[in-house]
């Protein structure tokens, strides 16, 4: 089963609070029938705790441990907001909400992070123009 697909995959013009993008997070992956709507305040929990925001504007947001519960699935949302959001004053470009059922976020977070750690890579993610060619880029991730 793929945790990335092409309907899970935005890219948006302008810039979002950091509010609106966990709510666009979860509204993905509730879409995908992965999580719950639950899982949002799991997600804010999580935020008031430790900040998801790992560098090279890219913020992780995920559920606490506590609410497993509320994952029915594993998957991701991918989506790319060009106006950047304020993630606890730092720029975000990519938010990338993760489910993990029975622990399979934690191999998730480590192809994501890999990924991003390539500087080249994050500035193609950052300019290519369609969310085909952001997926096929991101695609890597289902072979987690």
């Amino acid at each position: 089963m793929s945790v990335l697909t092409l309907d899970r995959v935005r890219i948006r013009p302008g810039g979002v609070t950091r509010d609106e993008a966990l709510q666009e997070a979860v509204d993905v992956l509730v879409a995908a029938g992965a999580v719950t709507g639950d899982y949002l305040a799991a997600m804010h929990q999580r935020e008031s705790t430790v900040s998801t925001y790992m560098g090279n504007g890219l913020a992780i947001p995920h559920g606490t441990n506590d609410a497993k519960e509320t994952v029915l699935g594993s998957a991701l949302s991918v989506v790319r907001y060009d106006g950047g959001v304020d993630w606890d004053g730092e720029r975000a470009t990519f938010v990338i909400g993760i489910a993990g059922k029975d622990g399979e976020h934690l191999e998730i977070l480590s192809q994501i992070a890999l990924l991003f750690s390539d500087e080249d890579e994050v500035n193609r993610l950052n300019t290519v123009g369609s969310r085909e060619e952001l997926f096929a880029l991101l695609s890597s991730v289902n072979e987690a």
